[in-house]
């Protein structure tokens, strides 16, 4: 069966998923969405028994139906392969009561580079099987991973160019060293004077610019995303969720059938949002659990039924989950308003219009699946230090913030099923903030020195990703307003 992409804003726009890809994000607006979910034709208990590539492939061919079995297979080959610090690419470690998904072991260790070290391939065999001879031009903004890992991902990737922009201020320290010091003739690295909402903004305006747009295309470019609004970008991510469960029914923890619950750290919703599509296509989920930090606006809504980003943006040690404008939260929307593209499209102009909107009662409670919670900076430090204390385990602040959820969720329920914490980042990746947690103090030393120390406390290596950037030259020192977004890419391109 072939499955079309249509825009969450007007179904009538349909396309290929290839072309999907190439595109980005729909001319009107809208996200792409599958135009019917397809099962899993394959048992989970013959998942089992295959590998991640082979798990990844049975996932994308179902989505992905206008590409050969050739031409998948390859993208995927290219993408987990020894950039992963591991053979299994996304181990599940077992820690307290939950089975924690480490998504961690790419390039960039953090959980982007799982869709990131494949979308390049995607895209560029999207371009050919579409006859697509422009340059590609990648924008992205980024609260802190999703940078770095599109920008390892393209570049010096034939065809296409890059530019990221992030909030200046806004990123780990680690994480913005990670971005400033990249290689690549075709990449371009742009602070912004404004948080992670300002930039994700800015972009979706220059996609909406047609006229910069024709003037581009003019000059041989066209605009794409390795934003998770990208279909290319959301459909890899699903492939992890069915991995996970197959590796329990390996290992003999679940039944095949049983349902298990995952407890996401969410900020722009794609990641949840992947194991919502994976309970969708036939993996047994009881509760997806989403984990806010205190820019809670998803367990708001989760509990209210009403999306408002009209309140103050709080920087915390989980900057990546800084973010009052979940884009992927579009998608679900869709889902819920049971595809009606003109509901959607009035949600999404009252966001625009007014910073808010609110769902029908038959909406909540089409949002059964789904559970919010949310940890303060307080409870994710203490929770960091506890878990270290006890069984030696570190995690980032990122993961802290689902575990603490999870903890809390455990407690008031009494809910035991087999739950999955999916893991985000290495504590390398927030070593400051992780170092204060264990330490319990303000830490004044340098932040190489910090990572080494956390090397001896951990008994795990410093990671490549971190050991290249200790001495690299700064190559990126752009900073700009956020109304200046556009001149910047044009500048690039000159």
């Amino acid at each position: 069966m072939e499955i079309k992409y249509q825009s969450t804003r007007n179904k009538s726009i349909e396309m290929s998923a290839s072309m999907a890809i190439v595109q980005g994000i729909s001319e009107d607006g809208g996200l792409f969405v599958p135009n019917s979910f397809p099962k899993l034709d394959k048992s989970l208990t013959e998942l089992s028994k295959m590998d991640y590539r082979d798990v990844a492939y049975e996932v994308m061919k179902l989505f992905f139906t206008d590409f050969t079995e050739e031409e998948l297979r390859k993208c995927i080959e290219n993408a987990y392969d020894s950039k992963f610090d591991t053979e299994e690419i996304a181990p599940l470690s077992y820690v307290k009561d939950s089975y924690y998904l480490e998504l961690f072991h790419g390039k960039t260790i953090a959980f982007k580079d799982m869709a990131l070290s494949i979308l390049p391939h995607l895209m560029t065999t999207s371009a050919k099987k579409n006859q697509i001879n422009e340059e590609i031009v990648i924008l992205t903004a980024t609260s802190g991973d999703t940078g770095k890992a599109a920008l390892a991902g393209f570049a010096d990737v034939e065809g296409c160019k890059i530019v990221v922009f992030y909030p200046k201020g806004g990123v780990s320290r680690i994480q913005e060293r990670q971005m400033l010091t990249q290689k690549g003739q075709n990449v371009k690295v742009v602070g912004i004077r404004g948080n992670f909402d300002d930039a994700q903004t800015g972009v979706k305006k220059i996609f909406a610019d047609e006229a910069f747009k024709a003037e581009l295309k003019n000059k041989g470019y066209r605009l794409s995303s390795a934003n998770s609004i990208n279909i290319g970008r959301l459909i890899p991510q699903v492939a992890y969720y069915v991995f996970a469960y197959t590796r329990l029914v390996k290992e003999g923890k679940i039944r095949d059938g049983e349902p298990i619950n995952f407890t996401v750290p969410t900020g722009n919703f794609g990641n949840i949002l992947a194991g919502f599509y994976a309970m969708k296509i036939g993996v047994p989920v009881g509760k997806l659990i989403c984990a806010s930090n205190e820019n809670k606006v998803l367990f708001d809504f989760f509990e209210t039924g009403v999306y408002d980003r009209n309140r103050d943006f709080i920087l915390t040690t989980s900057p990546s989950m800084d973010i009052l404008i979940s884009s992927n939260l579009e998608r679900l929307i869709y889902e819920i308003a049971g595809e009606d593209d003109k509901k959607c499209k009035e949600l999404m102009a009252s966001l625009s219009s007014t910073g808010k909107y609110e769902v029908t009662e038959e909406m909540k409670k089409a949002c059964a699946d789904f559970v919010g919670g949310y940890a303060t900076e307080e409870e994710v430090l203490e929770h960091i230090h506890q878990v270290y204390e006890e069984t030696g385990y570190v995690m980032d602040t990122h993961t802290a913030v689902a575990s603490t959820v999870y903890d809390r969720y455990r407690k008031s329920t009494q809910d035991l099923t087999v739950n999955v914490i999916v893991s985000t980042a290495s504590p390398y990746k927030f070593t400051r903030s992780v170092m204060e947690a264990i330490e319990g103090k303000k830490e004044n030393e340098d932040d190489f020195a910090l990572i080494d120390r956390l090397s001896e406390l951990s008994g795990i290596p410093v990671p490549n990703a971190v050991e290249e950037i200790r001495n690299a030259e700064i190559l990126h020192h752009t900073v700009c307003d956020k109304e200046e977004m556009e001149k910047e890419v044009a500048d690039f391109l000159k």
